[in-house]
């Protein structure tokens, strides 16, 4: 028996929902058809989040309570109007990964049981040069929302001191992203660098909160700033998407207005549609001006303490300090 289905007009595109009715998230009755409604909803937003991006699908086909498959190339059988890129991994391998280039793509993606998109810092037209530095402020285990929100403004002071304005968002758990639209000017490399800069700066102003410590045991109860994130191949959840958690939160864009008193569960897959259709897309001007991260690269370039360690996976990469956690090190 053929699997039911509905289709729906998503802009010039009819897309097809195959069982709408699956159930999604069970804690809350959140189908399939919710999520891609959703998504159709926010849009306006979620493109220009997405746009041009090369973009991994974090998919859960049998609901959030289940594992997840985090998908970095496009099936080969997919319709002719929704376009790839080729990226290339730190191993050197290529893949053809989704470009996003309108809403329908994100709905034909959410058909698939994409919960969250995860976008690439590059647009399809210069996979090498970053558009886009991020900010992941993560508080470790023991520490909530509201570390990860003094920890951001913070940031917000270091990032003015460095002529740059970021756009703030709850990261759809404990967390907060930052992006700052840079001039595609530098690789890979610089812009971390660029990230490492501003995190060390953020964690001097405060490093009883903040810490950029790659080995979680050297973490403690404090924020983390994930400079890594600007690595290649790295990516973050999008503004807008939907969280594999219980309750379908979502990754809200934020003013900094908002952020002062927001909470992480006030924004999910059935608030978010009525917030965007009142208040619209608040990251609206992120792409208005690009800037130069010169600044924290002199301010990397002064630091002594060099490089950082590179994930896990990454070859050993040029000036890197040696990749072993220091309780290893120090046993050795």
């Amino acid at each position: 028996m053929a699997s039911p289905f509905i289709e729906l007009q998503v802009g010039d595109r009819t897309v097809k929902v195959t069982n709408p009715d699956k159930v999604y998230f069970p804690e809350i009755g959140a189908t399939k058809r919710e999520l891609v409604e959703y998504y159709v909803s926010v849009g306006e937003g979620a493109l220009r989040a997405l746009l041009d991006r090369p973009t991994h699908l974090k998919r859960h086909p049998d609901g959030v309570q289940t594992e997840a498959i985090y998908q970095k190339r496009m099936p080969p059988k997919h319709p002719d109007w929704l376009q790839t890129v080729t990226v290339t991994f730190p191993s050197g391998r290529t893949a053809e990964a989704l470009r996003v280039t309108e809403v329908a793509s994100i709905a034909y993606c959410a058909n698939l049981a994409t919960l969250d998109f995860h976008p690439w810092q590059v647009r399809a037209a210069d996979v090498e040069h970053p558009d886009e530095l991020r900010i992941d402020i993560d508080p470790q285990p023991g520490l909530e929302f509201d570390a990860a929100r003094r920890a951001a403004f913070l940031t917000r002071e270091v990032l003015a001191e460095a002529g740059l304005t970021g756009f703030v968002k709850t990261s759809g758990n404990r967390g907060v992203h930052i992006a700052v639209r840079i001039e595609p000017r530098w690789d890979f490399v610089e812009v971390r660098h660029a990230g490492i800069a501003l995190a060390r700066a953020v964690e001097d102003r405060d490093p009883g909160l903040v810490t950029t410590a790659w080995w979680k045991e050297e973490r403690g109860e404090r924020v983390f700033i994930d400079f890594n994130q600007n690595a290649r191949d790295r990516t973050v959840a999008s503004a807008y998407s939907v969280r594999a958690k219980p309750h379908a939160p979502v990754s809200a864009p934020l003013t900094w207005d908002e952020l002062a008193d927001a909470e992480p569960g006030d924004f999910d897959i059935r608030t978010m549609p009525e917030r965007f259709a009142r208040v619209g897309d608040v990251h609206k001007d992120i792409d208005e001006r690009a800037f130069s991260i010169e600044t924290l690269l002199e301010w990397y370039d002064k630091d002594e303490r060099g490089d950082m360690p590179y994930p896990p996976n990454y070859p050993k990469m040029p000036g890197e300090p040696k990749r072993v956690q220091p309780s290893k090190a120090r046993d050795e």
